[in-house]
């Protein structure tokens, strides 16, 4: 079944991260259960999970799984305001990931098993490549909606999502220095991230915008390390 497990995560990951626009999320917080983008997200959950797994026989846990995540999904934007948004956001994903783990064991419990196969070292590389793109961009968004960041600094003149693709970048760039088991290099990368923003932050000389930046590059480093061993500790049980 481990298989099977990792393939419905996946689809998770593509259906909330690089399909759902962020409009579509705005839509269903301002209108809750009358967002017409609500049911067309769970729609695209239950249609990416019948293409990724590529099996009818699972097709009562994929309609479970669907089910299950419109009630999350529900609950969250009836009950989340903006101050508890960030809690919500992680709570969120913590219950639509359980429920996949918890609704395969309850509907295959005699066929359980949680082995791996080639095939599920490539999507478990694939999935933990992908978290740390778009979701882990998306999480740390989350949790700086915090603080204004027009508010540290009066400039304004850097690129265009620039700092979200060089944080994709630089953790993609972590998880395999270490699953190569070059932990060298991501001492490197951090100097030389320090030494390029070293003058940046001279410069600015707000206070703010150094801790703001300081704890943005400790939370991105931090979660590329934590994805990076359990990858590895998870192979370990091949």
């Amino acid at each position: 079944m481990t298989i099977i497990i990792l393939k419905l995560v996946l689809a998770h990951l593509i259906g909330d991260f690089f399909i759902q626009h962020r409009k579509w999320v705005a839509h269903k917080e301002k209108k809750k259960l009358r967002s017409k983008w609500l049911y067309i997200h769970v729609i695209i959950h239950i249609a990416l999970m019948f293409l990724i797994v590529w099996d009818l026989s699972y097709t009562l846990l994929i309609l479970s799984i669907g089910a299950i995540h419109f009630i999350i999904d529900a609950l969250k934007i009836i009950l989340q305001t903006k101050k508890t948004k960030r809690i919500y956001f992680v709570m969120d994903q913590l219950f639509h990931l359980s429920s996949i783990f918890i609704l395969t064991f309850v509907l295959y419990q005699s066929h359980f098993e949680f082995t791996f196969t080639l095939s599920a070292k490539l999507l478990l590389f694939i999935i933990c490549f992908a978290f740390l793109t778009m979701p882990t961009s998306i999480l740390m968004r989350t949790i700086f909606t915090k603080w204004d960041i027009s508010k540290l600094t009066k400039t304004n003149d850097s690129l265009e999502d620039a700092g979200q693709y060089i944080g994709i970048l630089e953790r993609l760039l972590v998880f395999i220095f270490i699953i190569v088991g070059h932990w060298e290099a991501v001492g490197f990368l951090i100097t030389a991230k320090s030494v390029f923003r070293f003058g940046d932050l001279s410069s600015s000389k707000e206070r703010k915008l150094t801790e703001y930046i300081l704890i943005g590059t400790l939370i991105s480093f931090g979660i590329a390390i934590i994805t990076s061993l359990t990858y590895l500790n998870l192979l370990s049980y091949v």
